[in-house]
């Protein structure tokens, strides 16, 4: 009886407890920057197992709306955010914003160019010092791109105003921009063409736009003196860190030790810096000859790094810069490897230019296993590379597009120089195959890569800006041409998309805003 009357006691207490504090509750957070944030659908094991390791590129790459890295992911797969609703297959010029000029290089971007577009949380707006009216603004949404002028500018996605002053970096700029993936204000920026000293990859504070780290280039390190970056970096949340390859040959991992209190407009940095730098035949440091150097963005799933060099070789690499495996694609590799997911394990496909082969040769295009480096299907495609005072490749320079929705089992490459040095090509392949679905043969080359976008219906569009500037819809299913607009006369960058409307930039030194019908 009184063992009874105990339990009774404890059980009323425990009743008492939980009554006087509703509140209270128990939430595994897995490592996760934001707890409550939903795990993608590869993920949804790793809920069960909270003791698990959580490895960097796990959770989807961004909770924020927009495209915050060179083709929006870690899969290089995400260049447009949202569905858009094209109904007369048009594009309309909203504003233009002139990049002035400046120095050898002038203003505008080239290749790879493409913008962030950013819609920040109404914490981060606040603090930032963009003009007073968008901090009020739900629907502001920030275009953040570079130039070749040396600048970084920053523009009103739905009117062309620019919402601050842009940032100088001194040296021009040709790669793509990194937004911090957790949304933080904290901006990668990396430089392409050394014209003054203090230079290589650059992180940004965009609370106050001051510049909190630079990675010199010239590093003592580098197996190849050449101290360029275009390569856009990928931030991984659950690590705080950042993987960025560079042409130097170096591959760069940044634990960056972020302290961020928006309460105070506070945002600091200590980056720990760790170097890959791998061995191969090439005994020339002189950028002219050198085969080392990273142009492309590298990719990654789970703890795996993918990148590509300039003589071809396909690396993957762990979390702590271990070599995992290599294949040799036999030429330059510019283009960024894409990745899918099959049967719960990563796929990879890659493109080379021709460069190295000389005035003509293959573009190959390779379908590899991520996680053993085993080719599953190749396809070559014969192009032209120009030498001389204006040397110029044929090949892949675009990224290609890996097919979702209505074209899943679809993977699409824009060629260049394919036909003769001013001809190219966009090929549709079938994902398991490499059997080719359908070809476009474009009036001219393109380095800008193709954009795939979806309407609610999950039918398939594709945006593509040609050498000549004019961009083109084209039907994902069918390679059909729906539509075209001159944008401009001379394009090498690519587009990024927020809903309908696009934001792409012109060697000739303008920004453009479009609107997609």
């Amino acid at each position: 009886m009184k063992k009874l009357k105990l339990l009774f006691f404890i059980l009323l207490v425990s009743i008492l407890i939980f009554k006087l504090l509703p509140g209270l509750t128990i939430t595994p957070t897995l490592g996760m920057d934001n707890p409550g944030e939903q795990l993608p659908e590869n993920d949804k094991d790793k809920e069960s197992t909270p003791d698990k390791e959580l490895l960097p590129f796990t959770l989807s790459y961004t909770e924020v709306p927009g495209v915050l890295t060179f083709r929006g992911n870690n899969f290089r797969t995400a260049p447009a955010y949202g569905t858009v609703d094209i109904k007369d297959n048009k594009i309309e010029k909203l504003w233009q914003v002139k990049a002035e000029a400046k120095g050898l290089w002038g203003g505008g971007s080239g290749w790879t160019g493409q913008p962030a577009l950013v819609k920040w949380s109404p914490e981060v707006r606040k603090i930032m010092n963009i003009k007073e009216k968008f901090k009020e603004d739900e629907n502001f949404v920030e275009v953040i791109i570079a130039s070749l002028n040396g600048k970084v500018y920053f523009i009103d996605l739905a009117t062309g105003e620019l919402t601050r002053e842009p940032i100088d970096t001194g040296s021009p700029i040709k790669g793509s921009v990194s937004v911090d993936s957790r949304g933080y204000p904290l901006l990668y920026v990396g430089q392409g063409i050394k014209e003054k000293p203090d230079f290589g990859f650059r992180l940004y504070s965009l609370i106050d736009q001051k510049l909190l780290f630079l990675q010199d280039g010239e590093d003592k390190d580098a197996p190849r003196l050449w101290p360029n970056f275009d390569s856009s970096a990928l931030f991984s949340r659950s690590e705080d860190a950042l993987y960025v390859g560079g042409e130097n040959g170096l591959f760069y991992k940044l634990k960056l030790n972020t302290v961020f209190k928006p309460e105070e407009k506070l945002l600091t940095i200590n980056p720990e810096v760790k170097k890959y730098k791998y061995e191969k035949e090439d005994d020339s440091t002189d950028p002219l000859y050198s085969t080392y150097g990273i142009e492309n963005s590298p990719a990654a799933w789970e703890d795996m790094i993918f990148f590509a060099d300039n003589g071809g070789l396909v690396k993957a690499i762990d979390k702590d810069l271990k070599e995992l495996w290599t294949v040799d694609n036999f030429d330059d590799t510019d283009a960024s490897i894409t990745l899918d997911i099959e049967n719960e394990n990563p796929v990879l496909y890659t493109a080379s230019e021709v460069d190295r082969q000389g005035s003509q040769g293959t573009a190959r295009i390779l379908k590899i296993e991520g996680k053993t480096g085993k080719i599953l299907w190749e396809k070559g495609y014969k192009a032209f590379s120009r030498d001389g005072a204006s040397p110029s490749n044929g090949g892949a320079l675009s990224t290609n597009i890996v097919g979702k929705r209505s074209i899943d089992n679809m993977v699409i490459f824009t060629l260049s120089r394919t036909e003769n040095e001013s001809k190219g090509i966009m090929v549709a392949l079938d994902k398991a195959t490499g059997q080719e679905l359908w070809r476009w043969e474009m009036p001219t080359y393109a380095w800008s890569s193709p954009v795939d976008v979806y309407d609610s219906q999950g039918k398939a569009y594709i945006l593509q800006a040609l050498r000549n500037g004019t961009m083109y819809i084209i039907d994902g299913a069918n390679g059909k041409i729906l539509g075209k607009a001159p944008i401009d006369s001379y394009i090498e960058a690519s587009p990024a998309i927020f809903n309908d409307y696009a934001v792409i930039a012109s060697r000739n030194g303008y920004i453009y805003g479009l609107k997609i019908k």
